[in-house]
């Protein structure tokens, strides 16, 4: 090797590609292709599917929807009806009374991704983009996501001392059935209970099935970019098989990567900080679904039976449905595996304890932006004795830098033996060049999986730190932490050994200023862990330098 440098820089970039990979790896699908309904064996445009009767379910059988037909197939053009508005302390609702959809949703608690004076919104139904959810009975005479509904009332709002507030929307009466679908929306909370309450007033028994779905385009959130994308699709999860991503590709191929049948689990819809899921009790059956749908939308949902119904008995079913912010300290304790929604990508085994550390020191500062500098001193701390072996390494080099000079001077362009003599000069030195390789190398899944802590934690969105930056989550508006970062880059490269070769000094010279460009792109949170580590190892560099030339100087000349 041409010197210890030139392998931190090979290092470094290797770290890079790692970085770049994991992005690349969640990148959005493209548009889907046109399949025939045909294909997919689901209702032609413009007609309402009508579930067939549900048969009685074989005792023991692990599926739930086998015995039944799937949910009827939507298009992209919604049915119209009445909306009903509802709000409580944290959300802003419309229900639509055509299907009883949810089709809208505010969060009061957050803010807009590209405009902070408005309030996030994760449900909507634009003719631009549709996220919304739906639900509806299996079952002859019962009412599905294309029924018509009625309700007492257009407006809902949760009142002062209550807990709780319920939206009961009707559908017809048909062969003795009488079915109410309920919202009932709780105080301080994300979550939204889905209910029937299904009267027999038939002659026979009924075993009506329920089926809970999410409808989304593959369209990306606000603020999503080519340069840091992030994961827009579907999730499964059962206890057995874990935490499965069901990307809209897969959906297009009609690949089931998910288990299909359970009796635990849930199924949800991601994007960047915020997710739906619908939460079924464990201990019951369900079977899980996606399918593509006419106009690019996309469904993601499950089925569970709503048990036998007696003739003059009344049945009850209920579903939670969490739509909100992917929080950590919260979601573990609405369902198992829930928290998996946090894409920390594959280093997650580390990123988790980064996030607690980080939290439990925003709980001391009461600032995020300070928590990251105490956090970056801290690891400093933690890989201390490594990174004092590695920049000793290099500042041992830079003594011999002279020296290095004068062989290549020797030896001109016999590169044989030009190594043979640089080989032999770290042996009489007792300096090993890659001794600053590896511990580089076991501090990069720390940088990594810091990295994916910063940009997947709902809390830093537009988390202040102070003066111009306002959002630790977003790139510098001003671009001023990328260009200190790079002035830090280029105070290290001066104390580190410069490479023999031509070439790859100029590399090494131009690496500050193209690195400053992409970390343009950067949340601000990252680039200022980067700033503080560089200031830190700079500081440790220095101070090595300074021990080692001043040894240098004291060693007794060799005549």
């Amino acid at each position: 090797m041409d010197s210890q440098r030139l392998i931190l820089f090979f290092v470094f970039s290797f770290s890079v590609f790692l970085l770049l990979d994991a992005w690349q790896r969640d990148q959005p699908p493209t548009a889907p292709t046109a399949v025939s309904q045909q294909q997919r064996g689901g209702a032609q445009p413009g007609q309402a599917a009508i579930p067939a009767p549900a048969q009685t379910p074989v005792p023991g059988d692990k599926l739930v929807a086998s015995q039944a037909v799937k949910p009827p197939e939507g298009t992209a053009v919604l049915p119209k009806g009445d909306t009903l508005q509802v709000e409580t302390d944290f959300l802003r609702a419309e229900i639509n009374t055509a299907g009883g959809d949810l089709r809208r949703l505010e969060f009061k608690k957050h803010r807009a991704t590209l405009d902070k004076n408005k309030n996030f919104v994760l449900f909507d139904s634009k003719p631009d983009h549709v996220y919304i959810a739906q639900s509806g009975l299996i079952g002859a005479n019962l009412p599905n996501h294309r029924s018509t509904y009625t309700a007492s009332a257009t407006s809902y709002e949760l009142a002062e001392g209550t807990d709780k507030i319920e939206v009961r929307l009707e559908a017809p009466e048909s062969g003795g059935l009488k079915v109410v679908k309920i919202y009932r929306f709780h105080r301080s909370s994300y979550v939204i209970d889905v209910g029937y309450e299904i009267s027999n007033q038939g002659p026979v028994e009924v075993q009506p099935f329920a089926y809970f779905q999410l409808l989304r385009d593959n369209k990306p959130p606000d603020g999503d970019s080519a340069m840091l994308p992030t994961y827009t699709g579907a999730a499964v999860y059962t206890d057995k098989d874990k935490f499965q991503k069901v990307a809209f590709g897969d959906i297009e191929k009609a690949k089931t990567p998910y288990p299909k049948n359970g009796n635990d689990g849930w199924i949800a819809m991601l994007q960047h900080y915020f997710f739906s899921a619908w939460l079924p009790k464990n201990g019951a059956p369900r079977e899980f679904y996606t399918r593509l749908l006419d106009g690019g939308l996309y469904s993601a949902g499950v089925i569970v039976p709503a048990g036998a119904i007696q003739s003059g008995k009344n049945g009850m079913l209920t579903v939670p449905l969490y739509a909100g912010p992917q929080e950590q300290d919260k979601l573990a304790k609405l369902a198992l595996g829930l928290d998996l929604t946090i894409d920390y990508g594959w280093l997650t085994i580390i990123a988790v304890p980064l996030f607690w550390v980080l939290s439990w020191l925003h709980q001391w500062v009461g600032n995020w932006g300070v928590a990251i500098i105490v956090l970056t001193v801290l690891i400093k701390l933690l890989f201390y004795p490594l990174s004092q072996a590695s920049y000793r390494s290099m500042g041992k080099m830079r003594v011999l830098a002279p020296k290095l000079q004068k062989l290549k001077e020797q030896y001109g362009s016999d590169r044989q033996r030009l190594q043979q003599a640089m080989m032999g000069l770290y042996k009489t030195e007792k300096i090993n060049p890659l001794g600053g390789c590896l511990p580089i190398v076991v501090q990069i899944p720390v940088f990594i999986s810091l990295y994916w802590v910063l940009l997947a934690s709902v809390e830093l969105r537009h988390a202040p730190f102070m003066l111009w930056i306002n959002d630790l989550a977003s790139p510098d508006p001003w671009f001023v932490l990328p260009v200190l970062m790079g002035a830090t880059m280029i105070i290290q490269t001066r104390l580190n050994p410069e490479p023999p070769d031509p070439v790859q000094a100029k590399v090494m010279k131009i690496m500050p200023v193209a690195f400053s460009i992409f970390f343009f792109f950067f949340p601000s949170g990252l680039v200022l862990y980067w700033l503080i580590n560089n200031i830190l190892s700079i500081a440790q560099q220095w101070h090595i330098n300074r021990v080692l030339e001043r040894d240098n100087r004291n060693q007794p000349r060799k005549t």
